[in-house]
């Protein structure tokens, strides 16, 4: 059962509610978060924490992109004050996930890079299909991981794999996420909805919702501590935005021609996402 009462984001419901699918639906700009999209899904993430029917919550994405990050085109200029609000924007999807007492799972396909991978780092599990490609190439256009990437890989990866991930901006595919622990399981990107929909069942039909929660909250105090401080790097974040270097490297991004060619971006004809 479909719901699309939003722009850049759909959501479906299993036939007997007990599942919400809420999927990015942003697909002509692969899928790119901006403010609206972010306003979108938080509201839809927020909606289905609080519908009693709702048991589970699948993040997803529509088409062969799962998130190419945030939209380059809509914080390069912004002032200190725009980029705040859009980064706090942001954070409150994370919130969300790993506050709600329900179980959350990712099912990516595709790319999932920058403010994407940020995004599923704060489900309780993760599915990838063969297809997936992590990273957090924000280095590359001068611009930090300072929404949760910064904070959350060491803990999910350890500190010497996050540190070359960020410092470098590479990117993994599904297979050596799945090795160094960033993922829970990897299958055929044709299977990835069935995989997260069977582990979700298998979670709600079997797990205490009342023991699952309090587990999930004593787990959350850790990345919590990892958080401790998110205030002033938002605030970092927010000026690197302002920063002529950001400029010049967000523009020389989004003026190239080959688009398809990176290797976290499909075509975009708008060139305005990383």
């Amino acid at each position: 059962m479909a719901d699309n009462q939003y722009d850049k984001v759909s959501v479906e419901y299993s036939d007997d509610r007990t599942i919400c699918y809420i999927r990015i639906d942003n697909e002509e700009k692969n899928n790119v978060l901006d403010l609206e999209a972010i306003l979108d899904l938080n509201e839809a993430l927020r909606t289905a924490d609080r519908d009693d029917e709702v048991d589970g919550i699948i993040l997803g994405s529509v088409g062969d992109i799962f998130c190419s990050g945030a939209d380059l085109g809509e914080i390069a200029g912004s002032d200190l004050e725009t980029g705040t609000r859009w980064l706090n924007a942001y954070y409150d999807n994370l919130e969300v996930l790993k506050d709600t007492g329900k179980p959350t799972i990712a099912a990516v396909t595709g790319p999932c890079v920058a403010g994407g991978q940020e995004l599923i780092m704060g489900c309780d599990l993760i599915v990838a299909g063969e297809s997936s490609k992590f990273g957090q190439p924000e280095v590359l256009v001068g611009s930090t991981a300072g929404s949760g990437g910064l904070q959350m890989l060491p803990l999910m990866v350890g500190e010497r794999r996050a540190r070359e991930i960020l410092l470098t901006g590479r990117l993994i595919d599904g297979q050596e996420a799945y090795d160094i622990g960033l993922i829970n399981r990897l299958v055929d990107d044709g299977e990835v909805e069935d995989e997260t929909t069977e582990l979700m069942l298998d979670v709600v039909e079997n797990s205490s919702p009342q023991a699952y929660r309090v587990m999930k909250s004593i787990m959350k105090q850790w990345s919590n501590i990892a958080m401790l401080g998110w205030e002033s790097q938002r605030e970092l974040t927010a000026s690197v935005w302002r920063s002529k270097e950001f400029q010049e490297r967000a523009e020389a991004f989004m003026a190239k021609e080959d688009m398809e060619q990176l290797p976290f971006m499909g075509s975009s004809p708008d060139r305005d996402n990383a």
